[in-house]
């Protein structure tokens, strides 16, 4: 038993930045794992990951700013860039033909050329390396505060637009027949999703912050088919696969922010084998 305790505990009881990673891969479960279920039952999955690559120029220019990796000014920078490049999108698809989605890829694509020129020219490799796939090792207290804070943010703002959110994704035409405000709800659920992602972007990068969010979710889907539980889920297997991915990271040698999202990849594979005949035969969704 002491062994197994060992295994299991021993690498957080003697490393504080094994704690630390830790917390970080707790709070990003919980505000990132509801968001995640949002935009998988609003059809914005591809989205999502289009978002996560859209906020890399404006981090690349907090990058150049603050002439390092500063946190806070590549934080800001990504929030700026994530919001600037939803609202051309949703401007770009109401003014032309073109669907949201496919403005979306078209300046995803743009920002994430921008963003990588931007820190190459400027910085090292070591420093692309840690824009693209993060440093969740080294998150140290400032880093946890604003997760905290995004996490905590995230879920009261969840609380305040459920209602209106729930209805878009159930019957959106009613929305629009009621005189709702749907375009209001929506870019307050983009800036959710941006500032999420943000969160996760000093932990597991811009390329793989998306994953904390989509995978864990897609699992819960999975499993329920009610709304409340399918959030709850998604969270605690967000939070579980960090806890694993951070072990099998530490015993194995293995880089950590890939070793989390394969885990969520291997819990998901293992729902897709394992879930009820029933949940994956039905498509409601149930409050």
């Amino acid at each position: 038993m002491s062994g197994l305790f060992s295994v299991l505990w021993g690498p957080f009881a003697d490393f504080g930045f094994m704690r630390r990673a830790l917390v970080a891969c707790v709070t990003l479960g919980m505000g990132a794992g509801p968001v995640g279920v949002m935009l998988q039952l609003r059809r914005m999955s591809l989205i999502g990951d289009a978002m996560s690559h859209a906020i890399l120029p404006g981090a690349a220019i907090g990058f150049l700013l603050a002439g390092g990796l500063s946190l806070t000014a590549m934080g800001l920078g990504g929030i700026g860039a994530g919001l600037g490049v939803a609202l051309l999108a949703g401007l770009v698809s109401r003014r032309t033909h073109l669907a949201e989605d496919a403005s979306f890829a078209s300046f995803y694509l743009t920002s994430l050329a921008l963003g990588v020129l931007i820190v190459s020219a400027r910085g090292s490799n070591i420093d692309l390396l840690h824009v693209l796939f993060g440093t969740i090792l080294a998150i140290d207290g400032p880093a946890l505060y604003l997760m905290g804070g995004i996490t905590t943010l995230s879920l009261g703002l969840l609380a305040v637009i459920w209602r209106p959110l729930v209805m878009e994704c159930v019957d959106p035409g009613f929305m629009r027949m009621s005189g709702a405000r749907g375009g209001l709800y929506h870019m307050v659920f983009l800036f959710l999703v941006v500032i999420n992602l943000v969160a996760g972007f000093e932990a597991l990068g811009t390329l793989m912050s998306v994953g904390m969010m989509m995978v864990p979710a897609a699992t819960a889907r999975l499993w329920t088919r009610r709304l409340l539980p399918m959030m709850a889920l998604s969270a605690l297997v967000g939070m579980g696969a960090g806890l694993v991915g951070l072990l099998v990271s530490y015993h194995c040698h293995l880089a950590a922010g890939p070793s989390i999202i394969l885990t969520c990849s291997v819990l998901y594979i293992l729902s897709l084998l394992a879930s009820p005949a029933g949940i994956r035969a039905g498509n409601s969704l149930s409050l």
